[in-house]
């Protein structure tokens, strides 16, 4: 995401939250009202639900298939070496994470981890860390503003992106600005390999989840509640530092 960009969706999710913030809410003597109020946190529930039933089309219509193209063409080996070679990546932002949030023994594992991958490990296409006892762990900047004390806001369904909330949003566009392979490529006048980046970790994610979203769909009544609160538990969870390294609790 070119700087301009990112800057401009760091203002719209600040607009957004404005405006959420100037919802409605139920009456204060209305307990049970109040505390489902709370406890959503959605009161941009009727555009989010319109984006949502976008990203739905999107993605039956065009991501879904990709992911499953992927996944019939590219055997598990070959995978393997896509996702090691993203998260490898996003080591220097997990790394910038790991210390802001006050974590120095989690910091040295991913500066670890980003040398032998890096030197060893052909660029970072196999993980050759995690063998050796040094395992993977992800953080970002919502993450770190959670760790910080800030609230999560208004629960909010970006376009494409899907789930997130106000924090995480800016966490995101966060990420865009300071990641240093973003900064390298936009001073080069390389974009394209940003969003050829992007696509490739789009396409692993998507790929890692084909099961678990589809199980979420065929046993939710309502499958935007239902990835809205998957969501939440989450990202509490991350926060938490209480995920494995497949974001598994």
């Amino acid at each position: 995401m070119p700087r301009p960009v990112a800057l401009r969706f760091v203002a719209s999710v600040f607009a957004v939250a404005l405006v959420a913030g100037c919802a409605t809410p139920p009456p204060a003597d209305d307990k049970e009202a109040m505390a489902e109020w709370e406890q959503v946190n959605d009161p941009l529930e009727p555009m989010n639900r319109t984006i949502f039933e976008f990203n739905q089309a999107v993605d039956k219509a065009l991501l879904k298939p990709v992911a499953q193209g992927y996944r019939w063409a590219v055997p598990q080996f070959g995978r393997d070496r896509v996702r090691d070679f993203v998260r490898n990546l996003r080591a220097p932002v997990v790394f910038v994470n790991d210390v802001l949030q006050g974590e120095p023994d989690r910091a040295m594992q991913t500066l670890m981890r980003f040398a032998f991958n890096t030197g060893f490990g052909i660029g970072g296409l196999i993980d050759v860390a995690e063998p050796g006892g040094i395992p993977y762990h992800d953080e970002d900047f919502g993450q770190t503003f959670a760790v910080w004390g800030m609230g999560e806001g208004p629960y909010l369904v970006l376009p494409i992106l899907g789930p997130s909330n106000a924090r995480d949003g800016v966490g995101l566009a966060t990420e865009w600005l300071s990641d240093p392979f973003n900064l390298y490529m936009d001073n080069i006048g390389q974009d394209w390999a940003i969003w050829t980046r992007a696509g490739v970790a789009g396409l692993e994610k998507r790929e890692r989840l084909l099961d678990t979203l589809d199980e979420i769909e065929r046993s939710s009544l309502d499958y935007y509640s239902a990835l809205r609160s998957t969501y939440r538990q989450n990202r509490t969870a991350e926060i938490k530092n209480q995920l494995d390294a497949e974001g598994k609790r």
